[in-house]
């Protein structure tokens, strides 16, 4: 038996690699995407470390080429949930019980084959099943999910070693037990990341989870549950399962085990489901843990002293970036008169040369939205707003689905703060923008404070560090995560830990160990060494 104290190896953030022309790392993704395409793969569910398949397959295509298909796979029902769940509840003994350093190993583990062994195949299966560029699917599905595994073990080292204090005579200690139950990860389409993190997080920490992917993000999702499984995840602990979201929530909301959920998905998605949860409290064992992040409606604020330049290009790439459909995206910027002209001169001429496109030209900067349903809501919005008065489309405005779901980077600028594109989430390639005067700056922070009732990301552009101090005092509820003079995108494990409150989620902060902590159920131990013999105390002596 082992009775040393392990360090786990120090993290450290896994580099980008550049894909630049001539590269060995080009060449080898470009001939991944290519075997990717030639080939139609079947992709099942995995329950209790069996692959399940059912009567109904349902087709995965390219948004950016909805007629090309790239495989099918096996939707399931209610029964599959229920088996997921048992699965869960049935490994969960073995796992809560198998010594953290094993848990640490297999993660560790999958994170070195994620940066090795299928590293091009995440990256290809995440370019053409969620139409990242290159650049996006590598600091995405390699980048951040190796980070995500290699900070989770660190920080959950961190967390153990945090213990009491002890009077003499006395020996308190602190044991991080997991939930009682299972716990539900429900992922969304636009992070290959956070599809790995959220079921692998409560994992690590000794939790079984059943995993619900996103139907348009399952093309990678699948490729992780190979990785993890030949890192020596035990069966049970992470079951897999593809059914829609009602199915799978009248299953698991009314489970008397289910003691948590860890969610990335919409606003009105997660209010139904904290809503559900606390109707159903008095069936389960305890108050499950509640951890999401949800929407955002995410800022630029520029001040009149702000560089027009930088600010351009940060509204560029924190906007369309993923055309639109990161969480962080920008979709709101707020820019004094004085620097409007220039600051719209630079966005205009950069926005010429975008190229949108598929995927699989790495030239391409701008690529589809994830598919027909958010094409629909998108355009609606675009064409809404081409016949609004007081409505200015800058740059962009077109859109087409006859091969690919493409919309172009789109800015509009707005003669009402209020306007329906500066409030709503879009979750897609639309900056909206109003121009404020110049001297007015204190009393457009009120305004952009008060417009939405999200917090997740925003931006602040000054050379006046006054008006920086200012802008971050104003907006301090504003978002979760703030910056100064960039993009409010881009958040690192480990450098900028990730979520928002209001209505942008619990805040509960991937990337950090806040996190992990919502993943155990702490129990406090007392040892006391010579108890007493008598129960009298000195005080009740007689004089």
């Amino acid at each position: 038996m082992s009775n040393a104290i392990f360090q786990v190896p120090t993290p450290i953030n896994e580099p980008v690699k550049s894909y630049a022309v001539g590269s060995a790392e080009r060449q080898a993704l470009k001939e991944t995407i290519s075997r990717f395409r030639s080939q139609e793969i079947d992709v099942p569910m995995y329950i209790g470390g069996q692959e399940v398949r059912t009567d109904k397959k349902i087709r995965m295509a390219p948004p950016h080429d909805h007629q090309h298909t790239l495989g099918y796979f096996h939707e399931g029902d209610r029964s599959h949930v229920e088996q997921a769940i048992n699965a869960a509840l049935s490994a969960k003994n073995d796992w809560a019980n198998l010594s953290w350093e094993h848990r640490a190993s297999i993660f560790l583990k999958a994170a070195d084959l994620l940066a090795t062994k299928y590293r091009y195949e995440i990256n290809a299966a995440t370019m053409l099943g969620q139409s990242k560029s290159v650049y996006q699917a590598e600091i995405d599905s390699a980048c951040e999910l190796i980070d995500f595994l290699r900070f989770n073990v660190y920080f959950m080292t961190q967390i153990y070693q945090e213990q009491p204090i002890s009077s003499v005579g006395i020996w308190n200690r602190i044991e991080y037990r997991p939930l009682e139950g299972f716990v539900f990860a429900l992922t969304p389409f636009n992070f290959t990341a956070i599809g790995g993190n959220l079921p692998t997080a409560p994992a690590l920490m000794g939790n079984t989870v059943v995993w619900k992917a996103s139907q348009t993000q399952i093309y990678s999702a699948q490729i992780f549950m190979k990785v993890l499984i030949e890192a020596g995840l035990p069966a049970g602990v992470i079951n897999l399962v593809y059914v829609d979201g009602p199915t799978a929530g009248d299953v698991i909301f009314n489970h008397r085990d289910f003691a948590g959920i860890h969610f990335t998905g919409s606003t009105g998605v997660f209010q139904n489901l904290w809503k559900t949860i606390a109707t159903n409290l008095p069936k389960y064992k305890g108050y499950p843990r509640i951890v999401g992040e949800t929407g955002g409606k995410d800022f630029v604020m520029a001040h009149h002293s702000a560089d027009p330049k930088t600010l351009a290009v940060a509204l560029l790439r924190g906007a369309f970036e993923y055309q639109g459909q990161k969480c962080s995206a920008a979709s709101r910027a707020y820019i004094p008169s004085n620097i409007w002209e220039e600051t719209k001169k630079y966005l205009v001429e950069d926005l010429k040369t975008v190229k949108m496109g598929g995927t699989e030209d790495f030239s391409n900067f701008f690529n589809a939205v994830i598919d027909e349903k958010s094409f629909n809501k998108i355009s609606a919005y675009i064409s809404e707003a081409k016949k609004t008065q007081g409505v200015e489309v800058v740059s962009g405005g077109n859109f087409d689905k006859s091969k690919g779901y493409f919309i172009e980077p789109t800015v509009l600028k707005v003669a009402d703060p209020q306007y329906v594109t500066m409030c709503e989430e879009i979750f897609g390639p639309v900056l909206t923008i109003y121009v404020y005067q110049a001297e007015r700056y204190e009393e457009t922070l009120e305004l952009l404070d008060s417009t939405s009732p999200y917090a997740l990301t925003g931006a602040i552009f000054a050379q006046d560090r006054y008006a920086i101090e200012l802008g971050m005092k104003k907006l301090e509820n504003a978002a979760g995560n703030f910056y100064i003079n960039d993009k409010p995108t881009g958040a690192v494990v480990g450098q900028q830990p990730f979520g928002g409150a209001r209505a942008s989620g619990t805040n509960d902060k991937a990337g950090a160990a806040i996190n992990l902590w919502r993943w155990v159920s702490p129990r406090s131990i007392k040892e006391t060494f010579v108890p007493p013999v008598d129960y009298r105390y000195p005080f009740l002596d007689k004089e």
